[in-house]
Formats: structure tokens, sequence, C-alpha cells
């Protein structure tokens, strides 16, 4: 029986809108963690006060790539900078199609002159995957997809821990001895521990000081406990799945963007190749700013801050599309909405504490002159007191202060007019700086 395409399916829904738009979606939270080891609240607050200890290792997809061309087609396929790219090092990826539509970030980690890993969701991993078999190059893969999808439920190849917080550096200490060496953002050093060793790695989703700590999954339980004991004096805190869903708002990263690749004539093959129940078939989309365009909900990288990435020295697919937007002003930015918190009481709560929120979905920013933006992600976060959402807003309405309406609810979809007045509940909100968190904004890539 053949598998059916993300071709098949658009073709059968009658529009990639149509196959993506599922109103009430629930909202993604990490695969095998718990949902809660102290309480959301008391999670969030422990990145920001204390330590916090965050597990990585099941939810990721890992791509390794490896093989003479192993540079070449990720330099061919991707608007990073490689010239300067160390074995150790790691960068945030960014492919594009050739309109300059950003496909979908993930973390690019080189492991040795001629072989990388590529971790994150799994669009980036198959746009790689797609261009490497079509165009011939000479390179091998090999795929570890992540808990929920791997065949047999398995153990995955690869633990990843983050420790972070104030008190992270602390801990890093007392679990191996001593400091660990100075090490640049987004960086790697090999660490031992008892006898095992992996790498630290200098990052973390929440804007913090801290590691991630990767390494071979034989390991993974010793090192989880050694975390443990070391962090207990400390008052270390386990991160559940719906506070782990959370510190990327304050962070300013944004981990579901549209791939734009749903409209390009040139990419049949490409949605023919793509399996329809992979992550670009199965991503849903809903939220009060519906169009029954895909292409309206494309992004640019440019508009997700990763212009600082773009690297136009080399030849790469998207090049020209990246010069032509470069020269011309960033017609959306990407912002933070601070919710008022007595509205989402009354929208949210009943007039009382709406308990844990976590929406990824595109909800319309309007003024009194109209339509003005769109929400991407939006979270309870308790230290501040209210919801925050990350999401991109015209420039003109895009300064720190600037006061705007979140309309909250789910359009229906294909069918209904989508600038009908459907009687949603609005919520006020102020448009603040991203990064939200001011380590994040000020300090969290200071000697990149």
């Amino acid at each position: 029986m053949t598998t059916p395409s993300l071709q098949d399916g658009i073709d059968r829904a009658g529009s990639p809108v149509a196959l993506l738009w599922q109103p009430g979606a629930e909202p993604w939270t990490p695969e095998v963690v718990d949902r809660e080891y102290a309480g959301w609240r008391t999670e969030q607050r422990a990145w920001h006060e204390g330590v916090a200890l965050l597990n990585l290792s099941h939810h990721m997809s890992d791509l390794w790539i490896e093989g003479p061309d192993a540079t070449r087609v990720l330099a061919d396929h991707g608007a990073n900078d490689f010239t300067r790219f160390a074995v150790g090092q790691a960068k945030q990826y960014v492919p594009v199609t050739r309109h300059g539509h950003l496909v979908t970030d993930g973390i690019l980690s080189r492991e040795a002159e001629h072989s990388y890993l590529l971790s994150g969701v799994p669009a980036a991993q198959n746009w790689i995957r797609f261009h490497a078999e079509k165009g011939g190059y000479d390179v091998g893969f090999t795929t570890d997809p992540s808990s929920a999808f791997r065949p047999g439920g398995g153990a995955p190849r690869l633990f990843r821990y983050q420790l972070q917080g104030p008190l992270a550096l602390a801990l890093v200490e007392q679990v191996f001895g001593a400091p660990l060496p100075a090490t640049k953002f987004f960086h790697s050093t090999p660490v031992t521990l008892d006898g095992r060793t992996f790498k630290a790695l200098r990052h973390g989703m929440a804007g913090q000081a801290g590691y991630e700590f990767v390494g071979p999954w034989e390991h993974a339980d010793h090192v989880h406990e050694a975390f443990l004991r070391a962090g207990e004096p400390l008052g270390l805190v386990r991160v559940g799945a719906l506070a782990y869903a959370t510190p990327n708002i304050e962070s300013g990263w944004i981990p579901s963007p549209v791939p734009g690749i749903y409209t390009d004539p040139e990419l049949a093959e490409y949605r023919s190749w793509l399996p329809l129940h992979g992550i670009e078939g199965s991503r849903p989309l809903h939220g009060s700013s519906f169009s029954p365009h895909i292409e309206d909900h494309y992004v640019s990288p440019y508009e997700l801050g990763y212009g600082r990435l773009i690297h136009f020295g080399h030849d790469f697919l998207g090049r020209d599309a990246l010069l032509r937007a470069a020269r011309e002003p960033e017609p959306r930015r990407k912002v933070t909405l601070v919710l008022d918190p007595d509205d989402v009481r009354r929208v949210l709560g009943d007039g009382a504490d709406p308990g844990h929120v976590l929406s990824y979905a595109r909800h319309r920013v309007e003024t009194a002159s109209g339509p003005v933006g769109v929400t991407l992600q939006t979270a309870s976060i308790d230290p501040v007191g209210t919801l925050l959402s990350l999401g991109l807003v015209d420039a003109a309405h895009a300064a720190p202060g600037t006061e705007v309406t979140v309309v909250w609810g789910d359009h229906p979809g294909p069918g209904t007019d989508p600038g009908a007045d459907l009687g949603f509940p609005r919520l006020r909100a102020t448009v603040q700086l991203t990064p939200f968190n001011r380590h994040a904004r000020t300090e969290y890539r200071r000697d990149a």
C-alpha cells in the first residue's frame, strides 16, 4: 500500500489551509516527560530564581549528516556562515525556500570535519535529506525520531539535559568538582563524570545562565541522578511538560513557524516526497486570524530576528530573495505582548485564576483601525503574573508601550468569511521588547 504524501493530502483537502486548519487543536507539550513535578508555577520560578533541570531527550528529532559533501549540502541550502564553523560549535540553522520563506530552524552542531548533527523539528531535516538525494551529494544520513515517532518505542540515542537559572553554574561546579572551562555561547566543551564522557553546550531555552548536556543514552540515568543529588541542597526543581513549553516565550524564540513549502509549483516534487502524516502535514493551524491563503502564514527569517545569522558570502537557495528583503524595511516585527491580567481572568478564568494557559493559535492582533498582527504562541508566565504572547505586528505598531487588542477564539475555517465578526472576546495587551527576559535580551549572547 502506497503511503500518502503531503501533496496527496493537499489535493484531497482542496488547499493547504483546508488540510491544516483545525479549530480547538490541543497544544503540543513534550512527550514522555511528566506534565508537572513540583507544579508549573514553581517550575517556572526555578529558572528565574534558582536552578531548573529540563529534559529534552525525548521530543527532539536528530539527523546525523556525514560525508565529504556534508558542509556543501548544508551551505547550499542554508543562509548561515560556514566559513567559521568550528568542530564543537552549534548554530541556529536557517534554511529558506527560493522565495526567502523560512522552512523552519534547527540546532546544527558540527561533530567533526565532515559530520554534523541537526536537531529539533524535523522539517529542516526533511528539507536537507530531499535536496541531498535530489542533488546527488556524497553524504549519508542517520535519523533518530522523537520518542513519539520512534518505531517500537525504544530509547533515544542521546540524552539532553539542561541546567538553567541563577544557581546553575554553582550546581555545575558541584557536580564536576570545578567550574567548567570558559566556553563561548553555542560552543561545547567535553566533560567527564565518573568515567562517563559527554559534552556541555553553553545554551539554554530559558535564556538564563546554564548548559545543555548531551551524551550517549547509556549514561542518561547516571547523569540525571548525579544532577538530582547535587542539586538537592540548592533547591533544584525538575521541569515538567507544561512549564517546559513556556521559557521560549521569554527568550524570544518562536518554535512553530509554518514552513513556506505548500504553494510553490517547483516544490511539488518535494511535497510528493514528504509523507502526509509528517510534521508538515499534521502541525495544526487555528485561532482567530484565519486566511484561506497559506502564504499569509509564511514568515521571513528577518521577521523572526534571524537577520544576524544570514551570510551572503556564499551562494545558497533563497539568497536572491533574502538580498531583496534585506534592502527593504521590515513590514512586521517580532514582539512580546503582555496581556492585561484583568482581561485574562475575565475571559479565561471566569473572573478567577485561569490556571496554566498554553496556545499556539494564530490570534488576531488589532487596534481601532483594524488588524495589525498575529500571535504565534501564548502562555502563562507566573513570575510575570499574566499571559505573554510572541507575535508579529506591523512595524508601525511595534514600539514598546503600544496598546493593542488580542482577539481570542478559533475561527471555524474555510467556508466562513475571514473577516466575519464571530463575537470573540478581546483581551487588551501592551507591546514590549523581545526577548522579554532581561538576561536573555542583554547578556545571553554576550560572548557569542
